[in-house]
């Protein structure tokens, strides 16, 4: 085995098997299988390659042959040896630039030693695990590159649609398209319209026929289609040659200067890997996003594919074929058409081998204006407007542009290599670029810094910072991920100075490391920049030692912000949205990095929380930190005393109605929770209410909880509870009496009787004392009424 070979990897929570007897273990026995998905997914992708192979061969001036072995290759070699399952590989429309350029510059059986070269180099690469570096590469570069390919390929194929020949370049061909037009050939342009028509029709036939008809790929039915009427019409066109295999030319050594020869196999390489392992990693999210059945293998190996990839190269380079890729339409089509493992890949290589030894006068009735469009209409999909737009959102347009114009001009490695230029570019602009101002706002001076503090902007941060008075209050707000040594002491020096002259410094932002100014600032230790952030750091000013929400008024570790002579309090909204905008952005800096991943797959996956959570709008109740849920797990309404309304009452509210209603149909939550709470204001109203009074929004609401005060005043029936000790006083045990009632009140709800009825649901009574910090379950039998600690019993309602 060699050293780059993949290895099994043993699982440590098996335990090893030892052998009890002393006979030899009887090997276990395999059966070779293939799952019916596999099958039925392999020739889906079949039937898209076959022609796609052909179309591409003919766009690169292949041997049409070339295209049909790369296929066969790429299934059989790729799908056995490579480390993404469901990737299907093959002679890919990214290549065929490239391709078309090495045999117009070298031949084709140099090409193919160069095909060779480049299997080998991705050997090289992978042996080294080098892999996951080709993921850092700019998807805006990514996306020009294979723009700039389609843009190429799709102005090449226009003169075949159009009866002519294409010429060597873009350029060229863009130059020689008028007398194209002059000159146009009316057979082959119908029967490319009649291609690209099917190709653009198919999929949108309407109705249940249409849904069963779109199983076939659009691609087959236009080639089909468009073959079947040329021969029928009788038209004279230029089609299919396929010679015969023992005329097949097989890759000779390498001839051409060393130079361009070695440009030609890191070229080769690039754009093979660079697409192979990107859309390995677009197979693995297509195959987490779509329903039914899973991989029975886990996430691409990106080494292992460079191998395979590389093997393949080898292969079909020796044999005469094209150069190998992961390819995006057939590794879509195998996604979607439910393959579960390799084998898909691998049957549709071997149905490929049939195909081109046994369906060649078939093949050789296509016309060679309906593979040129179909190859054209591929190269108008690669300039993506969903790429177009994503890049645009993330500011990289200049890089996806610079790279499609450089692709297209000057061909796919020098394009490359300017998009990665313009990329460092764009990237040392946007490090440079850190917008610092000052402004004064009620005796309050504010410098703010937006982008990354660094040496360069350590002038500009001086001159602002020296604008602040002598003396003066003054809040430092860094909105940016890095601060470097530089930037760190200047900001460090100026802040002993300020506060040593009677100033006040307050530091926000992620990471500032520096402590709060004051008379006692000194004695703070500040934390060198990059160093680990504790939990100071998520707050308004360091020091304090509670957790995300404090930036939020009314926390006793906050810093009274000292109050100046001649000034006056800002405004309330003005507080509030200031307080707003700063816990929006200790969100964005601190717990987005953390949650992103989790909400990204939550959006995609779409909410299935266990537990409806009922409870009081009180804004001390923080309902994910006392239960200590995250994004997905509870799905919580909220009102003025944690009331359900009976159903059909007239004075009830539909909203809460239909939040039970749509968590236990919908959602199918296996569990409902109502949680009261001490001083609740809510049932205070309730005992202070004066009766028949229902005047206001907020009473007429609260005559919801009218049973509840009549149940506390039944004598027949026990007050509730909480365990150890009796309610502290008549409002304690009106918001313990209001939980059981509102418990009645729920099960009255069809939604919830029925699933009551199934074993489906169950109800929980719940009880948070603010001040103890403690919360209560309802425990026991229901006549009981008793609020017991958390882990005394499992609850039962």
């Amino acid at each position: 085995m060699s050293a780059c070979a993949p290895t099994r990897a043993t699982d440590p929570t098996r335990p090893e098997r030892t052998n009890q007897s002393h006979s030899p273990p009887t090997p276990p026995h395999r059966r070779f299988r293939i799952d019916g998905a596999d099958v039925s997914a392999s020739v889906a992708v079949f039937l898209i390659a076959l022609p796609l192979s052909l179309g591409i061969a003919l766009a690169t001036g292949a041997p049409l042959q070339a295209g049909l072995v790369a296929a066969a290759v790429g299934g059989l070699v790729a799908g056995r040896l490579g480390g993404s399952p469901l990737q299907v590989s093959g002679p890919a429309a990214g290549l065929t630039v490239v391709t078309a350029d090495l045999i117009h510059r070298y031949g084709w059986r140099t090409t193919c030693a160069i095909t060779v070269l480049a299997g080998l180099a991705q050997l090289g690469l992978g042996c080294l695990r080098v892999a996951r570096g080709a993921l850092a590469v700019s998807p805006a570069i990514v996306h020009g590159m294979l723009a700039g390919i389609g843009v190429t390929i799709a102005v090449a194929q226009l003169h075949i649609v159009l009866g002519g020949t294409p010429q060597s370049s873009v350029l060229a061909n863009v130059r020689a398209l008028p007398a194209q037009l002059a000159n146009v050939h009316p057979a082959a342009v119908t029967v490319s319209v009649l291609t690209l028509a099917l190709l653009l029709l198919w999929p949108r036939i309407p109705g249940r026929a249409g849904r069963h008809l779109r199983r076939v790929p659009a691609a087959l039915i236009a080639v089909t289609g468009a073959t079947t009427a040329a021969s029928l019409t009788g038209l004279r066109l230029p089609r299919v040659d396929l010679p015969s295999w023992s005329s097949h030319a097989l890759a000779g050594l390498p001839q051409g200067p060393a130079l361009g020869l070695a440009t030609a196999v890191l070229t080769t390489t690039l754009v093979c890997s660079v697409q192979s392992l990107l859309g390995a990693v677009a197979v693995d999210k297509l195959a987490a996003a779509r329903p039914g059945p899973t991989p029975r293998t886990g996430r691409s190996d990106l080494d292992r594919e460079l191998l395979g990839q590389g093997a393949a190269n080898i292969v079909s380079g020796a044999l005469g074929g094209l150069p190998v890729a992961g390819v995006a339409v057939r590794s879509s089509a195998n996604v979607n058409a439910g393959a579960v493992s390799r084998n898909s890949t691998m049957l549709h290589g071997v149905l490929v081998v049939i195909a081109a030894l046994l369906l060649v006068p078939l093949l050789q009735l296509i016309p060679l204006a309906s593979l040129a469009a179909l190859v054209m209409a591929v190269g108008i999909q690669m300039v993506s407007l969903h790429h177009i737009r994503t890049v645009t959102r993330h500011r990289e347009v200049l890089v996806y542009a610079v790279t499609t114009l450089g692709v297209v001009v000057f061909g796919v490695l020098q394009g490359v290599l300017l998009g990665i230029a313009v990329a460092v570019a764009v990237s040392m602009h946007r490090l440079a670029r850190t917008r610092i101002t000052h402004d004064e706002q009620e005796g309050v001076h504010h410098v703010r810094v937006r982008g990354q503090l660094t040496f360069l902007a350590v002038p500009r941060l001086s001159r602002a910072l020296h604008l602040v008075p002598r003396g003066a209050h003054a809040v430092v707000e860094l909105d940016g991920s890095f601060m470097d040594h530089a930037a760190y002491e200047s900001l460090q020096d100026w802040r002993n100075t300020h506060t040593a002259q009677g100033g006040t410094v307050e530091l926000t932002g992620r990471r500032t490391g520096l402590s709060t100014g004051g008379p006692d600032a000194g004695a703070d230790r500040a934390a060198e920049p990059g160093t680990t952030p504790g939990a100071g750091d998520a707050t308004a000013s360091v020091g304090c030692r509670c957790h995300p929400w404090t930036p939020w008024r009314n926390h006793q570790c906050e810093h009274p912000r000292p109050a100046r002579a001649g000034t006056h309090p800002a405004p309330a909204a003005g507080r509030s949205r200031h307080q707003l905008a700063r816990g929006i952005s200790a969100f964005q800096h601190n717990t987005a990095p953390l949650v992103r991943g989790e909400l990204a797959r939550l959006a995609r996956e779409g909410q299935r929380p266990s537990q409806l959570f009922l409870t009081c709008a009180d804004s001390r109740l923080v309902t994910s930190m006392i239960t200590s849920s995250g994004p997905g797990d509870l799905f919580v309404v909220r009102n003025v005393g944690n009331l359900v309304p009976p159903p059909g009452e007239e004075s009830g509210d539909d909203s809460v109605a239909a939040a039970i209603e749509y968590a236990v149909d919908v959602l199918k939550v296996r569990s409902v929770t109502v949680c009261g709470h001490s001083g609740c204001g809510a049932m205070q109203a309730l005992l202070d209410a004066e009766p028949g009074r229902a005047r206001t929004p907020l009473e007429r609401w609260l005559r919801n909880g009218l049973p509840s005060l009549e149940r506390m005043a039944d004598s027949d029936r026990p007050w509730a509870r909480l365990a150890g000790r009796a309610p502290a006083d008549a409002v304690e045990q009106l918001c313990l009496t209001n939980v059981v009632q509102q418990l009645e009140h729920l099960r009255a709800h069809e939604s919830v009787a029925r699933a009551l009825r199934e074993g489906t649901l169950e109800l929980h009574g719940m009880y948070f004392h603010v001040g103890e910090a403690q919360a209560y379950l309802l425990t026991g039998a229901r006549e009981e009424q008793v609020f017991g600690h958390v882990g005394v019993a499992d609850v039962t309602s």
